[in-house]
Parts: structure tokens; C-alpha cells; sequence
């Protein structure tokens, strides 16, 4: 059984942690988890606050990673679709744990104020 103290565990372990953890990632890996294929429009509208270039930055770097695969779909006008590969999928128990962990620990966000 392995065990956290396992020889070239951390350096592994950190390179992941800095891929999935960075700003918006989780975001759209959560999303294409529980919504499955989806466009770059579908998942703009989904993560609220995130800039079209970084969505396009943050989707570029899972896709060179071999996490999402970008699908061209040539139709007038061609549409763009994402969806995630084999590997993308494996991380799902991971998210789901990790928003296991938060519901546990996490504060509730307060409810924006109403006008």
C-alpha cells in the first residue's frame, strides 16, 4: 500500500495539486463532471466571474494536458465543444471529495443582500 511518505510521491502529488488548483479549474472540471459535454458559451454562463480569456487559457492548458479534448464540429456556423478524456474523468471521486470536504467544513456563503 502506498503511503504519503512514498519517494516521488510529493513531486507528483504537488505538480497535480498546482494543476487542478488553479484559479477556475476545479470550476470547469466540476462542471464538465456533472454536465458532461459542453460549450465555451455553456461554460462561461456556468462559472460566474470567469473572463473569457482565462476560461480560454484555463481550457487550453487541460487540453494540453490531455484532460479535455477540444471537438470542432464542422456545422454552419462549426461549433466548439469540450468534454473530458479518460484521464479528465478519473478526477471525478477526487472533486467529488474535495466538495464532500467543503459542505463539511466550508461556511455556507452568505446569501447576497437583497435590494
Amino acid at each position: 500500500m502506498a503511503t504519503h511518505l512514498e519517494e516521488g510521491l510529493c513531486e507528483r502529488f504537488h505538480s497535480a495539486v498546482e494543476l487542478i488548483g488553479r484559479r477556475w479549474t476545479g470550476a470547469i472540471l466540476y462542471l464538465l463532471l456533472s454536465e458532461g459535454t459542453q460549450r465555451f458559451s455553456d461554460l462561461e454562463r456556468g462559472i460566474a466571474g470567469i473572463s473569457d480569456r482565462l476560461l480560454s487559457e484555463r481550457l487550453k492548458e487541460l487540453e494540453a494536458e490531455a484532460i479535455v479534448e477540444r471537438c470542432v464540429i464542422p456545422a454552419t456556423p462549426v461549433r466548439v465543444e469540450y468534454r473530458l478524456t479518460e484521464k479528465g474523468r478519473a478526477l471525478g471521486p477526487s472533486i467529488d471529495a474535495i466538495g464532500e470536504w467543503a459542505r463539511a467544513w466550508l461556511p455556507e456563503p452568505e446569501a447576497p443582500a437583497q435590494p
